[in-house]
């Protein structure tokens, strides 16, 4: 194991376990008041990550090698936790045995991020650092699925009579949804199709969809705080999905720069 391994799992658990601290967070506010337990449980997880993050700060990319791999494991098993809670609730949503604030759709949503982050510390932990052809067609699958999802979410919690934001926000979940599509049919193709260029133009065309977004969530956010639109939007959750269209738009850079280096390798 190296330092990138040690920098690697820094920097997944220092985005990620906030964002799990989030969601918990948010879940807790959109339940009913007799929902006690399952807010319980959500503040729960609230301290389970703060204790994570607090933890985090204490390493470095000095840290052995071996102390990381044991607290990704650890960090692993709080995302599967939050996980299961999270898949918990969506079964009590959809069977009618709890009525709240939260869509089903958030609650899976936030599921998949859980399960998505698990993955990235095993994967870690397994030695995988190097991003083969296919899994950087799925992890595009992945966010740009995230994405589309944001821009529902959005437009949904925007006051109705935020015409204009909610139309943008309906045109943005429409090219997400349509650039899903268009990924899932990159990946079918894959073992004729994985060439860099190919690839180049996958990520450069999500990378322009994405940048769109990321503005239209930065100016949704600064206005949400400013008290300047009308919206049921939690200013931290407009904070949250756009550090999560930040960070899709770094991945994408990762990415482009691994694709590059193959080239070179083989030039």
């Amino acid at each position: 194991m190296t330092n990138s391994f040690v920098s690697r799992s820094l920097d997944e658990i220092r985005f990620w376990s906030r964002i799990m601290k989030e969601h918990a967070l948010f879940l807790s506010l959109g339940f009913n008041h007799d929902d006690k337990q399952l807010i319980e449980e959500a503040q729960q997880f609230i301290s389970v990550f703060e204790q994570i993050e607090q933890k985090l700060s204490t390493y470095s990319a000095q840290t052995d090698p071996q102390q990381i791999k044991h607290f990704n494991n650890q960090v692993y098993q709080a995302a599967a936790s939050i996980w299961a809670y999270k898949r918990k609730v969506l079964g009590l949503i959809l069977s009618c045995k709890i009525r709240s604030n939260n869509y089903a759709l958030l609650v899976d949503h936030t599921s998949r991020e859980a399960a998505y982050f698990a993955n990235r510390l095993k994967e870690l932990n397994e030695g995988k650092l190097k991003p083969l052809p296919e899994a950087i067609i799925k992890e595009n699958v992945f966010f740009l699925k995230i994405m589309a999802d944001h821009a529902k979410f959005i437009g949904h919690l925007l006051d109705p009579s935020e015409r204009k934001l909610v139309e943008q926000a309906r045109e943005f979940s429409h090219d997400f949804d349509q650039l899903v599509f268009q990924a899932q049919d990159l990946d079918s193709m894959r073992p004729q199709s994985e060439t860099t260029p190919l690839l180049d133009q996958f990520l450069d065309e999500n990378r322009v969809s994405v940048v769109s977004l990321r503005n239209f969530k930065k100016t949704a956010r600064d206005l949400i705080e400013e008290c300047r639109i009308k919206s049921n939007i939690h200013p931290l959750l407009a904070d949250h999905v756009f550090r999560e269209a930040e960070r899709f738009l770094y991945i994408i850079d990762t990415f482009e720069k691994s694709l590059t280096n193959k080239s070179k390798t083989k030039g």
